[in-house]
């Protein structure tokens, strides 16, 4: 069984991911939720939906945790009496380091750490993985498993991980603003809505997909379009002008440091809490044993 705690976005794109690409059934899922709302979304997919944390616990052996940052650690507090070696945890939540979570769980607990993007939905989506001390190559493989299949995957570093989430796990949300802002020109220029927005996206996807199949460099394709003295080198000067690419680089970068600051206010935690915490887990264990 594969569970999900919380329904947020990326939960649900994850979800839809996973059922289009037939990787899963329905019924092989379970999502948990303090949010009713959120439920009845995720449950016209069919999955089984509870607000208990524990039941999900209870009946996976892999589970998402697919939280806010600062809820990740409730979260934790809450299931780590009842997670064993059996169970593999996988965290996509930005910025909380593998270390952070195992700090809070039984010493023995299997973690990865995994940034996806919500294009997983359509099955374009691109995840990065970065494995806990304790998860295997087999936990490694049967996550790409899952997550190839609903775009591209490789394992990094986890050092990497804020590079990745102010790239490719906020880029989704700066294509979609360029999308939006060249179909305004086009409604500006005379395009209805409609179509503007379908020129718009459907180019950036060609874009995308020249850079993807061809192996080329940007900067390589772009000279293969600025035809001396044309409309294009004009566009391009313009964008130049108003610092299109210096803002987009700022963005990511932005988008990385913040990725960096959720890390170091979990690692400033309190990890007294944790270490009783793991305390009274060992306790329960030592009296059900």
């Amino acid at each position: 069984m594969c569970s999900k705690l919380a329904s947020g976005r990326m939960a649900q794109a994850l979800i839809q991911g996973f059922l289009r690409q037939g990787l899963l059934r329905p019924n092989q899922i379970v999502m948990s939720d303090v949010e009713d709302q959120r439920l009845n979304e995720v449950s016209a997919l069919g999955v089984h939906t509870t607000s208990s944390n524990d039941i999900v616990i209870e009946r996976s052996d892999m589970v998402f945790i697919a939280v806010k940052p600062q809820q990740v650690r409730p979260v934790l507090l809450e299931i780590a009496p009842k997670v064993n070696s059996s169970l593999l945890l996988v965290s996509v939540a930005a910025g909380i380091n593998t270390s952070t979570i195992e700090r809070v769980l039984p010493r023995d607990a299997r973690v990865i750490r995994v940034m996806p993007n919500t294009p997983c939905m359509v099955g374009e989506g691109v995840s990065m993985i970065s494995r806990g001390k304790n998860a295997t190559d087999v936990d490694m493989r049967t996550l790409q498993t899952f997550l190839s299949s609903v775009g591209f995957s490789s394992e990094c570093s986890e050092t990497l991980m804020d590079a990745v989430c102010g790239l490719s796990g906020s880029g989704p949300a700066f294509a979609l603003t360029a999308i939006e802002a060249m179909s305004d020109a086009g409604v500006k220029l005379g395009l209805t809505r409609q179509l503007a927005l379908k020129l718009a996206a459907q180019t950036v996807l060609g874009a995308a997909k020249m850079i993807l199949e061809q192996n080329s460099k940007p900067g390589e394709l772009r000279d293969q379009i600025c035809s001396p003295g044309g409309t294009t080198i004009y566009g391009m000067h313009a964008l130049e002008s108003g610092t299109f690419r210096r803002s987009l680089i700022d963005a990511v970068e932005a988008a990385a440091h913040r990725s960096k600051e959720l890390s170091l206010i979990a690692e400033r935690s309190d990890i007294e809490v944790a270490a009783r915490i793991e305390e009274s887990v060992e306790r329960v264990r030592q009296i059900s044993g």
